[in-house]
């Protein structure tokens, strides 16, 4: 069974950092271009972060440009997400999924998400 599986989250002061963590299993992912999205509560998902397949282009959400760095290692079928300077309007569910880069959509099967949570 193919998935993605999230790991990283947690509860952080504002300011502060995580690594998120997106395994694949079950499938290889390193001709998919993967991204981060996230949800927060009462809100619509957002894209957060893609790279590509081919290079590691990485594109960002203007909210997290010069704070997050999004990375990937194919042959460990895993892609990360470090988040500096994390603000509590970064609160929410981080799911990984297949990346559309022209649009930063999510396409294919997603994990079950991690929750990161910014509060003092």
């Amino acid at each position: 069974q193919p998935q993605f599986v999230e790991s990283g989250g947690g509860l952080v002061q504002p300011g502060g950092s995580l690594r998120l963590s997106c395994a694949a299993s079950g499938f290889a992912l390193d001709y998919y271009a993967r991204g981060w999205f996230r949800q927060a509560p009462g809100k619509e998902y957002e894209a957060v972060s893609c790279i590509t397949s081919t290079d590691g282009s990485a594109y960002y959400a203007d909210s997290v440009k010069g704070r997050f760095t999004i990375s990937r290692d194919n042959a460990k079928n895993t892609v990360y997400l470090q988040m500096n300077s994390l603000s509590p309007e970064d609160t929410g569910v981080y799911y990984c999924a297949g990346c559309r880069i022209a649009t930063m959509r999510p396409f294919g099967v997603w994990g079950q998400g991690t929750q990161v949570t910014v509060s003092s």
